[in-house]
């Protein structure tokens, strides 16, 4: 008998089971395959796929099979269905692609974020879309807000909720949305043109009409490096430092780098501290550096804080933050990434190997058990000698974090362990199993495959992700590391070296990451004590929901100590989405990307190695397996000759 009628007879074929168990399923089908195609199997998915549960809500992001044409047939099918859309990110796209969407007049919430939209095609769709609510674009050069109809900034004036993307200064829609409650700002605005013409904010001045600020609620802005995006920040600012509404609840903005303090900028705050209370808050860090802004700043129901780069000291998180130890069950996420002395006392001679003041982080854990978000990465936080005053035995009582990001000094056991011998430098350190002898004083550790390292009930670190079974995100990263290709920062060339209490974390500490069965994302960065990586493989066999993956400077620099172990690990993960390796001297060989092909969902590769190599055949080969990938970005020592042949080869297989 065949399987599928075997699965009849004994009454288990999909179609036995409830409409509600089906609905759980079909949810997870990218929407254009739920109605282009399982729609069309039988009458009772043909029912099912229709249901409004599944047609209420269409996301088309990260669905690289979407073209134009099914986006249109989508549309025709279901358009008027369809409350919330989601393009974002859909460059492949034609911009008439987005023409499609006027047919959806009953769009509540539609997300163009990365879409080719010109401001002709924006007011067209714009037009029809009288119930539109909340909205998300790009701005892009060339906008000319003049080109709005009225009929469209009817539409914008609706709107409450806009996330704007600014590619050049302009104010955008902004001016046209008078009833804006939620404002969401990205500037991505280069200092230059393409043809090389230096870029000013100066540009906006003259731009009919101003933004209109009095109903906001939650203002937010992102600015990516360049003396441009603070500039063109600052005439947004300007308007709201005229009048703060006075129901505003979230003031965040985050910058790289130093922002100065302007004079608009100073009302601002002296009016936010007079007349509102907020929820949520994130400065630049030279507006809190050396202020007294916290202490007259006023909090309802506090859920985010950002405090990360501040020179803030202890005393200051317990008094100004944490009110004295007031009970702050709101609060969800607090960032207090590179924040050197906010677990320290009040002192200017603390040093960054001196230990932290466990009555602080105890208080934070106290006041603040709700926590579901907590980064203290960038900084040494030592942990005093003492039970119960270590960092992780503090933090395991966080029992609802779902991301933690913690620097690797910060899990190492106060006193050496037993089963461990005094720690080596890292760059004399020469692991079994790759062809070279045993020196002795040289600590030895086991071939990745003759057994794998458990975790240890001893280490702390084990015993913290043991009492955070269902952490998602984890970072373990070196409080010295700085990334060769950093997104919003600054490069550094410079690199430091890593703390010494970071050459106690190795493979068993890693290893006691395998405990998460529910981890999605996972960072580890200067590690200096990984001698095998065997933990790596732990972590693979048994995370298996892991989608994101980033590795950088594993073990010592001068070779990639644990590349048997990765090999070995990315053959179980099945689930990987993006992975990231910065690591110097990595050769991405056949025998690499013969492993990565087996990670059938990846969508996005990085790696940057200085001196590294690569095989460009295996590369092709790669490519020509994985169908799934759509950004394969290798930052190698190769020469540009090799790379643009490479390039060309794969251009001529697309």
């Amino acid at each position: 008998m065949p399987p599928a009628a075997a699965g009849m007879a004994d009454g288990v074929h999909l179609l036995g089971f409830s409409d509600e168990i089906l609905l759980h399923i079909l949810v997870h089908v990218p929407s254009t395959d739920l109605i282009l195609n399982v729609r069309r199997t039988c009458r009772k998915l043909a029912a099912l796929c229709l249901d409004k549960s599944l047609v209420h809500t269409v996301l088309l992001q990260k669905d690289y099979q979407a073209s134009e044409d099914k986006v249109r047939q989508l549309v025709k099918e279901v358009g008027h269905e369809i409350q919330q859309l989601s393009m974002a990110g859909c460059y492949w796209l034609p911009g008439s692609a987005v023409e499609h969407v006027a047919r959806c007049r009953s769009l509540v919430k539609v997300n163009l974020s990365g879409c080719h939209l010109t401001s002709l095609r924006l007011s067209k769709m714009l037009s029809a879309l009288q119930q539109l609510r909340s909205l998300a674009i790009d701005v892009s050069p060339g906008f000319d807000a003049s080109h709005l109809s009225s009929e469209c900034k009817a539409t914008l004036s609706r709107v409450r909720e806009l996330k704007q993307t600014l590619f050049t200064p302009s104010y955008g829609v902004v001016p046209c949305c008078t009833s804006l409650e939620k404002l969401l700002l990205y500037f991505e605005i280069l200092d230059r043109t393409r043809e090389g013409a230096i870029l000013s904010g100066q540009l906006m001045v003259g731009q009919s009409n101003v933004p209109h600020y009095q109903n906001l609620r939650i203002f937010y802005a992102r600015l990516a490096p360049g003396y441009i995006n603070q500039e063109v920040v600052r005439l947004y600012l300007a308007v709201l430092s005229d009048r703060t509404p006075e129901n505003l609840h979230a003031f965040l903005i985050s910058v790289p780098g130093s922002f100065a303090e302007s004079g608009a900028t100073k009302n601002l705050l002296d009016s936010m501290a007079r007349n509102v209370a907020l929820d949520a808050l994130q400065l630049p860090r030279s507006w809190l550096n050396g202020s007294s802004l916290l202490q007259h700043l006023k909090f309802n129901n506090p859920f985010y804080f950002s405090f990360s780069r501040c020179t803030l000291s202890g005393g200051h998180l317990v008094q100004q933050v944490l009110q004295g130890g007031k009970d702050l069950h709101s609060l969800a996420s607090l960032n207090l990434s590179g924040c050197t002395h906010c677990l320290s006392p009040d002192t200017l001679l603390h040093k960054a190997e001196d230990d932290i003041d466990s009555s602080i982080l105890e208080t934070l854990v106290v006041s603040c058990c709700n926590l579901r978000h907590l980064n203290l990465s960038v900084a040494h936080h030592h942990s005093p000698e003492g039970l119960g005053r270590h960092l992780c035995q503090l933090l395991a009582r966080l029992s609802h974090l779902r991301s933690l990001s913690l620097p690797v000094c910060s899990v190492a056991n106060v006193a050496p362990r037993a089963d461990r011998a005094p720690p080596q430098p890292v760059t004399h350190a020469v692991p079994c199993g790759f062809g070279k002898k045993v020196r002795i004083g040289v600590q030895s550790c086991p071939s990745p495959f003759s057994g794998q390292a458990g975790p240890q009930p001893s280490s702390v670190f084990w015993s913290l992700l043991k009492n955070l079974p269902f952490l998602e995100h984890l970072e373990l990263i070196g409080s010295s590391f700085f990334s060769a290709m950093p997104r919003n920062e600054p490069a550094i060339r410079n690199m430091l070296p890593p703390c010494s209490r970071a050459q106690n974390v190795g493979d068993s500490e890693v290893a006691a990451i395998s405990q998460l069965a529910f981890l999605r994302h996972l960072t580890l960065a200067q590690l200096p004590g990984m001698l095998s990586g065997s933990g790596l493989v732990s972590i693979g066999l048994q995370c298996q929901q892991l989608q994101s993956l980033s590795l950088a400077n594993l073990g010592m620099m001068g070779k990639v100590v644990y590349m048997p172990a990765l090999l070995d690990m990315l053959k179980h993960c099945k689930r990987l989405k993006d992975l990231r390796l910065e690591q110097p001297y990595f050769s991405a060989n056949a025998q690499f990307f013969q492993a990565l092909s087996q990670c059938s969902s990846l969508q996005r590769l990085c790696l940057v190695s200085r001196r590294g190599t690569l095989q460009p055949d295996a590369v092709l080969a790669f490519m020509a397996c994985c169908l799934h990938v759509v950004v394969c970005h290798l930052f190698t020592g190769e020469s540009l000759a090799t790379c643009k042949s490479l390039k060309q080869s794969l251009l001529r297989r697309i």
